[in-house]
């Protein structure tokens, strides 16, 4: 995949109406108060904004939110599929669950970070937001409701692609989370307008790009997390690039599986433990070092409570599982990032929202933080797990896309990238 996009400072927007693809798919409240719990994403598209606003544009921005089912009978398939009684789904309440998932409440969030009046619009491409967009002046935020409030959304529908495309002239991409998806807002509208990058996503090309590229060596890839499965593109891909693979997380004990180790009652897919072995022969024949846990700390059960014991990999008493990598563990992983030029991290070494399995995690990140090397935090529980541990301000970057950036990571190509102007 070419990485090499224009960006919004590549084309001419003084005077023009802007469409910009935003991620304000945040956390609410769960009582619904309509209250955001992190404002992170919304701060995180503000750079782009405001250099649209500065050079004399006028914006329109579009996200999408949460999971909104736009048809009154799929809602019903839905919830009857989850044992709710049919007798009891009125259109009253599936159009309460929409309202949930409203984006007013990112407007008024909005208002408040970039001091000026955000409007809303009623709907995506309907008459109050066509009205909103054909007014808007230069200098003005309008938003619009909900992209997934449409039906055609997600299958990337040309015809809502050109409705959303009709209100303005340029479009700028800047969610990075949500590029590996091919819908209308993040990839269709690029059909029917110049399309360019925000600086949001130039800095997850610049980063994850450069690192896979054309990395500072050596380059050192840390992959945790739970599942074998859901890496194993990853692993590939990286084996290809990478002086050392570590593998910590629930996922290594399928390797420990593969290997003939005992693991007890640990995370493990039997299905996958081919795969595993393939991957170590990979690495042997490409002469990467792959590094696995050899030493593990267990719980008697999948708790805070838990009693703990140390013991070496492959070794895990029945009735016990692997929850975090061990001391010796720790000691190996931490000598391999010291003096590495580049490295990428995703996922987590072990349960970190426990105490008593956040230490593997935990020293990672300390030992991230104290190198020299470009360090790069693939999104979801590792960036959450920097977050938490306070080790965030200390990372070259933290990329915003979890599943967007393990798809970069494999290789794949990411279709509201790929839809970019090449510079």
């Amino acid at each position: 995949m070419n990485y090499n996009k224009k960006t919004v400072m590549d084309v001419e927007v003084a005077g023009k109406k802007v469409l910009l693809r935003c991620d304000f798919n945040v956390p609410m409240a769960k009582d619904g108060s309509g209250v955001i719990t992190d404002d992170k994403r919304i701060r995180a598209a503000l750079p782009t904004i405001q250099y649209l606003l500065d050079q004399g544009a006028a914006v329109i921005a579009c996200s999408h939110m949460g999971k909104p089912v736009a048809s009154f009978d799929k809602w019903v398939q839905k919830q009857t599929e989850k044992g709710k009684d049919p007798a009891t789904l009125t259109e009253e309440k599936w159009r309460k669950s929409l309202a949930e998932l409203s984006l007013k409440p990112v407007a008024a969030r909005l208002s408040e970070l970039l001091g000026r009046e955000v409007i809303m619009a009623a709907d995506v491409v309907g008459e109050d937001a066509q009205a909103k967009a054909a007014a808007l002046q230069a200098g003005q935020v309008l938003l619009l409701e909900n992209t997934r409030f449409e039906k055609g959304e997600t299958k990337n529908d040309p015809k809502l692609a050109k409705a959303m495309a009709d209100m303005a002239e340029v479009y700028v991409s800047d969610a990075f989370g949500a590029v590996h998806r091919a819908h209308a807002s993040t990839a269709g509208v690029a059909d029917y307008l110049p399309a360019v990058s925000g600086f949001l996503i130039q800095k997850e090309l610049d980063f994850i790009g450069g690192a896979l590229a054309n990395p500072k060596r050596p380059l050192v890839a840390i992959l945790g997390g739970s599942k074998v499965s859901s890496k194993i593109g990853v692993i590939n891909n990286l084996l290809e690039i990478a002086d050392t693979v570590i593998i910590g997380g629930g996922m290594a004990y399928t390797f420990s599986a593969a290997k003939g180790g005992k693991i007890g009652n640990s995370l493990f897919e039997a299905d996958w433990q081919d795969y595993a072995n393939e991957m170590v022969a990979k690495a042997e024949a490409k002469g990467v070092k792959l590094l696995l846990p050899v030493d593990t700390v267990c719980g008697d059960k999948f708790a805070p409570d838990a009693n703990v014991q140390t013991v070496e990999a492959g070794s895990i008493p029945d009735g016990w599982e692997g929850l975090d990598i061990g001391p010796k563990t720790v000691e190996l992983y931490c000598a391999a990032v010291k003096d590495a030029g580049t490295v990428i991290w995703n996922g987590p070494m072990g349960v970190f929202e426990f105490a008593a399995f956040a230490k593997g995690t935990e020293a990672v990140a300390e030992a991230l933080s104290k190198t020299d090397a470009i360090t790069i935090i693939g999104g979801g529980d590792s960036a959450a797990a920097v977050q938490q541990l306070g080790y965030a301000d200390k990372m070259t970057h933290i990329s915003t896309g979890g599943g967007a950036s393990l798809e970069f990571m494999e290789g794949k190509e990411l279709p509201g990238v790929a839809c970019l102007l090449d510079k």
